[in-house]
Formats: structure tokens, sequence, C-alpha cells
């Protein structure tokens, strides 16, 4: 694939004599929404995980963001924006403080800081609540900070885990707008979802069983391929073959 953001080949991942990820091979474009599905079990935290730098694989190879899984990923840290379902922002800190700190975390400087604010809380329409404890924001407005907050150092790549649980459809479709807009802007998403409507609005899926990679490619070829009405039709197919849960 042609200007590849993340590439991994044979990735695996053991734990004592469990496989968690086995030997999965895959490439992922710049600029392209990239959802990474699985139940419970299938292996993708964990890998999602080897990703992002915060543990290193058993064996196989790849890149992200042009640096090494096996050897940097201190570096891969650095150069990636993340977020979970749990969030990253800390509840007693303002939304300006919550800024700030990871502006400063990021490397940025205060007139960087400065400007990227703006920036973010004019996207959100959202200056009226510079001051306003994270901990006291509603569900949505905290996921979508969130979210900005992730990519407020221009991230080649942005993971995230689970963005959208809990949240109402609206603010789903909010959120996947804010989504959209990024990707148009050259940053790539790479998001594992529980909703399968939102598969729908990747770029390309790929869905992980028991460890493996089982199916892979853009949600209306998968369909196609398994005569399914619906990326959830798809899902549930292969998720009966699961033969181990967590």
């Amino acid at each position: 694939m042609s200007d590849t953001i993340l590439s991994v080949r044979d990735l695996t991942k053991k734990f004592g004599a469990f496989t968690a990820v086995d030997r999965i091979s895959f490439d992922v474009a710049r600029g392209e929404i990239f959802g990474f599905l699985g139940a419970n079990g299938a292996g993708k935290t964990t890998a999602m995980r080897m990703l992002c730098g915060l543990s290193y694989p058993t064996s196989g190879s790849g890149t992200v963001a042009g640096f090494d899984i096996m050897r940097q990923g201190e570096r891969i840290k650095r150069h990636i924006g993340y977020m979970s379902q749990r969030f990253s922002l800390y509840d007693d800190l303002t939304v300006r403080e919550n800024i700030r700190l990871y502006g400063g975390i990021y490397g940025l400087t205060r007139r960087e800081i400065a400007r990227r604010t703006v920036e973010l809380l004019d996207r959100l329409d959202f200056r009226s609540e510079i001051d306003t404890l994270v901990g006291s924001l509603p569900l949505g407005w905290k996921q979508k900070l969130a979210f900005l907050v992730a990519t407020l150092h221009r991230p080649e790549i942005v993971f995230l885990d689970e963005p959208t649980g809990g949240v109402d459809p609206l603010t789903r479709r909010q959120f996947w707008e804010l989504i959209y807009e990024s990707a148009a802007g050259g940053t790539t998403v790479f998001v594992t979802t529980h909703y399968m409507d939102e598969a729908e609005y990747c770029s390309r899926v790929s869905i992980m069983v028991d460890g493996r990679i089982r199916a892979l490619g853009a949600p209306a070829d998968l369909k196609k391929e398994f005569a399914a009405a619906s990326m959830d039709e798809v899902f549930r197919l292969l998720a009966r073959e699961a033969k181990r849960t967590e």
C-alpha cells in the first residue's frame, strides 16, 4: 500500500502458553479511517497496546509512524495520539488546565499551546467553558474534548479505543464528524468500536477472531464477501467461530 503509516507482519504476542495475538499482518494508509474490530477475547486490545508502544511483541515486525514496534516503543508513544473509553483527561482540572498539561507533555511551546487552545475550543464552540472543571462536563462533551486533546500535537496517527461508548446517537454522530475532519486533514484514525453501525463509517475494517485477523477490507466488500446486509451481520457470522472468551 502506498504512503503507509502503519505496517505489521506476523505480529504475535504470547503470555506463557497462551497466544493472545497470532501472526497478524496488515497495512494502514495515511489519512485512512481504519476500524479494528473483534469480540471480547479476540486479541484486539493486546494488539493495539503493541501498536501504541505500550507492550512489546513476542515476535513479528512492524512500524508505526516510521518507528519500529520491536525497538522504539517510547518514540512511537511520542508521535501518536491515544484516547480510550475511560478518557485521559483529569476531572479535577479545568478545560484550560488539561489542554496546557497535555500540550506540555507533547512538547509544545507555550505559544503553540495558546494557539492550539483557541483552535480546539473554536472547533467545539466551547470557549465559554474554558475554565470549567472537566469533571462537571456531560459525557459527550468530555469525549469530544478528549479526542481533540489527543490530536493537540497534530500526530500522524491517533488511536481511539471504543471512544463513543455510553453516549447517545446524536453525540456519536458529532464525534464521527470530528473523526472525518481529522482524516480529511491527513490524520490517520485507528479505531475500535462495539457499534457495528460505526464500522460502516470506516474506510476499511479488520475483524479479529481468536487472535487472528479473519476478515479485512472495505465494509461494502466484506458485506458482499459474506453475503450480509450489514456489518453487524458480518461481525456476528465471524464471532460465532470464536472458541475462546476473556
